[in-house]
């Protein structure tokens, strides 16, 4: 899988100056749009379209400082509809304007090329079993929350916080499917992961009983769901696990992630700092490559 990644990656670079479609980039890494987003977000600490749009701006700025070409030629090669639109996104990642730049010879913000690597890591091995559900519901409480990547999330603590405990308690004894019991249900997320970007966050149960007034019903697909178990504080285990599993379990295991939603359901001590918890991921098999295929007609 890193392989393939890192053959992405190099296709990449051959076309900084030109417009680099995402679904060609997935099919040189033999996956979906949608896993390739999700894994390289988990691999790099940032979303593949930040990514790109750091590379282009590093090499943009070489071009700025060299002097050959005007301003208005490096943004329009590079993407960029007016010298004002470049000026911003320059700025924004260099600290400094493009005629500035030239003008002092500031120094410049440079982004490396990535390059993935296997390194052995954890030294204990991940709990996690695969199963196949029909179509689920989730039937709770919802709120459009940004997403955070490490630390508590104000927002859905205060959102929590707020719901009325007898709902919430009467609620959770409509659970009758696996996970049982009060889940947290991340759901319409934004392809890129970036830290700050908006997802619906439920508040609810998995049930077959009609909604409750109040309530809303999120339906969902059935499919096959990687579900992994984790023990550990609050929130850092939990966001540990999810960063382990696209980091460690998905490049080793033949599976890729799909479209839908996360599903946490958590166990709290008695102090509220320990959990016990599983997370649900959506997942399918990666379909094998030819050549894969072909050795084993071979043989056969």
């Amino acid at each position: 899988m890193l392989d393939r990644l890192n053959q992405a990656l190099e296709h990449i670079e051959g076309r900084l100056d030109e417009d680099i479609d995402v679904a060609e980039l997935a099919r040189i890494a033999a996956t979906s749009e949608y896993h390739l987003r999700r894994m390289f977000s988990a691999l790099a600490g940032m979303p593949l379209s930040e990514y790109l749009r750091r590379r282009r701006l590093t090499v943009a700025g070489a071009e700025v400082l060299a002097g050959q070409d005007s301003l208005l030629e490096i943004a329009v090669r590079y993407g960029y509809g007016s010298g004002e639109a470049f000026a911003r996104a320059f700025r924004a990642v260099h600290g400094v304007g493009p005629g500035e730049a030239r003008r002092t010879g500031a120094a410049l913000v440079s982004q490396p090329r990535l390059s993935f690597r296997l390194t052995v890591e954890g030294s204990s091995s991940m709990r996690y079993r695969v199963v196949d559900r029909p179509d689920l519901t989730v039937v709770g409480f919802k709120a459009r929350v940004p997403l955070v990547h490490a630390g508590p999330n104000r927002a859905i603590i205060d959102f929590v916080r707020g719901l009325d405990r007898q709902a919430v308690e009467h609620l959770a004894k409509a659970s009758d499917q696996e996970p049982h019991g009060i889940v947290a249900v991340c759901d319409d997320l934004d392809p890129s992961r970036a830290e700050g970007t908006e997802l619906d966050y439920w508040h609810g149960v998995l049930t077959s009983a009609p909604a409750p007034e109040g309530t809303g019903v999120l339906p969902v697909a059935a499919g096959t769901w990687a579900v992994f178990a984790v023990s550990g504080p609050v929130p850092q285990a939990i966001q540990e696990l999810w960063r382990d599993v696209f980091t460690q379990w998905f490049p080793s295991n033949p599976y890729r992630s799909r479209p839908g939603p996360e599903i946490l359901r958590t166990r709290l001590s008695a102090d509220g700092t320990e959990a016990d918890a599983e997370l649900w991921l959506p997942v399918e098999r990666e379909a094998k490559r030819d050549g894969e295929r072909g050795a084993e007609r071979e043989r056969a």
